[in-house]
């Protein structure tokens, strides 16, 4: 079967220090696929745009703010992801420099300031660690976010198969 995805970004916006980021908490719209969970900002390619454009004009629509600076930290295959079992390709980027006024929320949810160590607790395989954290991120996202903020300048290229909301499996490569 050939895999057939929906196109995104997924960006993870940082302050001056990256020492904190840029989160969205699902909370708008309880009919969201993502509700009640945080995540990094963007969203689905519209017909002509290439990636960068997608990153540019999600980020302005869902933060208020314009990129400056982005660096591509890998790509993501999520299939049968959520209850619609959707296939997606994902852009993940991390931006590091960006102009303008953040919004405090959109229509998604509530934007804010996170630590970045506070993310990456979130991710840690203790259980108490992560409970600390108190951040509620998909199942699967305890294992690209490290990845999105450690210091190897290579990508990384992963598969991340659902079953429906259920994690099933990561495996990725770096180049």
């Amino acid at each position: 079967m050939h895999f057939v995805p929906l196109v995104g970004t997924l960006a993870y916006l940082t302050d001056q220090d990256r020492e904190r980021v840029l989160l969205i908490r699902r909370d708008a719209r309880p009919d969201d696929d993502h509700f009640g969970k945080v995540n990094g900002l963007g969203g689905k390619l519209e017909i002509g745009e290439h990636i960068f454009a997608g990153l540019r004009r999600e980020i302005a629509e869902e933060a208020g703010v314009e990129i400056l600076t982005a660096a591509l930290r890998g790509t993501i295959a999520w299939t049968d992801f959520g209850p619609k079992r959707e296939q997606w390709l994902g852009f993940i980027f991390l931006v590091d420099s960006w102009d303008g006024e953040l919004f405090e929320s959109n229509e998604e949810g509530s934007l804010e300031w996170v630590p970045v160590q506070r993310l990456l607790d979130a991710c840690d395989p203790d259980p108490r660690i992560r409970e600390k954290a108190d951040l509620p991120i998909w199942e699967g996202d305890r294992h690209f976010l490290p990845l999105v903020f450690d210091s190897d300048p290579r990508c990384f290229h992963g598969s991340m198969p659902y079953d429906g909301i259920e994690f099933v499996d990561w495996v990725y490569e770096r180049h």
